[in-house]
């Protein structure tokens, strides 16, 4: 689920070197604590210390300014790195919270990855990561007694997108030993700024599953990540979001459920289907399911977009209004938020009462002390999971 780590670390390796101490002759001067798990090879730092806090190293002499930017939860606003002799500069974050976290260099106003650290398609670009441990992580750890499953690349040519695109497939373990088995199929989408990657790397969708599905608190299922950004063949996108994301419900209901129904082991119909995102991807989610309740049996809206004067009545072309109709035809409708993400979480709590005072069965779920990050997504996923496909 990493082999695209490895050409980022080729082409970060020259610069690497400075950030790079040989095992043979440890780094001395190194601060406490350990060197984080995603950096490349063996590079000192980034550093994380037993408190969370981290401390980041990057040379560069020539540099006037050096600021360390990045994820709510590892910088809420920008720090300022201090110069050394050697033209090393150096800073140490407060007390981090745990998981994935999005950051990078700002050094006289130009946005630079940090060449010890490997990169994750994050904010629109290659962006650094760092992952900062946390106790109870195990559940999206890969883990030694846990059979695995399998990530494959399927590459499809979209005629309604007029481009080659890659949906990003997990089969769950067993699945090319038991060939007559078919299995439930989640389509999960990313948010704005990532694509099919960010499930399978900075997600951990896999070993969430694999976990999951070992302790048989889930049931073995296909999950398939597509990337949400779809225009129409010949238009030119430029800065128009809505653009570029306009011809989605038509490549996921036309050519993306049709193909893997085909290439796949799946049990087709809606009762075996299930559609889930975080934010961007929620609202996308949300609109295609809600609309196409023929196709999915089971929802999900992880850090949904706010919406303000949400109407029972008239949102989503009206699928609230008969309750008990919903109810029966819909499994599972399901409502993620972190509680450092105000605006996202306060948001959905207001749905879900409201959902709940107009009867509609929904569940809310809510990540302690996680922000707009992917430690609220993992969470999610561990959630939502288990509520799939059960009888």
């Amino acid at each position: 689920m990493k082999q695209s780590f490895f050409a980022i670390a080729l082409a970060a390796f020259s610069t690497t070197l400075a950030h790079t101490q040989s095992p043979e002759r440890p780094d001395k001067s190194a601060e406490p604590g350990i060197p984080a798990s995603s950096n490349v090879g063996a590079a000192a730092y980034p550093r994380i210390a037993p408190d969370s806090r981290v401390t980041f190293r990057l040379r560069a002499p020539n540099a006037r300014d050096v600021k360390l930017e990045g994820g709510a939860g590892l910088v809420k606003t920008p720090l300022d790195l201090k110069p050394g002799e050697d033209g090393t500069w150096t800073v140490t974050t407060p007390p981090t919270v745990g998981g994935f976290h999005y950051y990078w260099f700002n050094v006289d106003g130009v946005r630079v990855n940090d060449p010890a650290s490997y990169a994750w398609f994050g904010y629109g670009r290659e962006t650094s990561g760092i992952e900062i441990p946390e106790a109870g992580s195990g559940f999206y750890e890969a883990r030694l007694e846990v059979p695995h499953g399998t990530v494959r690349a399927q590459w499809y040519y979209s005629k309604i997108t007029g481009q080659w695109r890659k949906a990003n497939v997990y089969t769950p373990p067993g699945y090319d030993e038991n060939r007559r088995t078919r299995y439930p199929v989640l389509y999960l989408q990313h948010g704005a700024g990532e694509n099919e990657r960010g499930w399978i790397e900075q997600g951990r969708a896999g070993f969430i599953l694999d976990n999951l599905i070992a302790a048989k608190k889930a049931r073995p299922m296909i999950v398939v990540v597509d990337t949400g950004y779809a225009s129409y063949a010949g238009t030119i996108v430029g800065t128009n979001r809505s653009a570029a994301t306009a011809a989605f419900d038509d490549v996921m209901l036309q050519e993306v459920i049709p193909m893997i129904d085909r290439t796949f082991r799946t049990r087709s119909g809606r009762e075996h289907r299930a559609m889930a995102g975080l934010s961007m991807g929620s609202g996308q989610a949300l609109n295609l399911t809600l609309r196409h309740l023929d196709k999915f049996a089971w929802i999900g809206a992880m850090s949904g977009p706010p919406r303000q004067g949400f109407d029972v009545a008239t949102a989503y072309d009206g699928v609230f209004r008969d309750a008990q109709a919903f109810n029966r035809k819909v499994k599972l409708l399901w409502l993620g938020a972190g509680t450092a993400e105000e605006r996202f979480h306060a948001s959905t709590v207001t749905i879900h009462e409201t959902l709940e005072k107009a009867g509609i069965k929904n569940v809310m779920f809510s990540s302690a002390g996680t922000d707009h990050e992917w430690q609220t997504w993992r969470r999610s996923l561990h959630d939502f999971a288990p509520r799939l496909f059960q009888e």
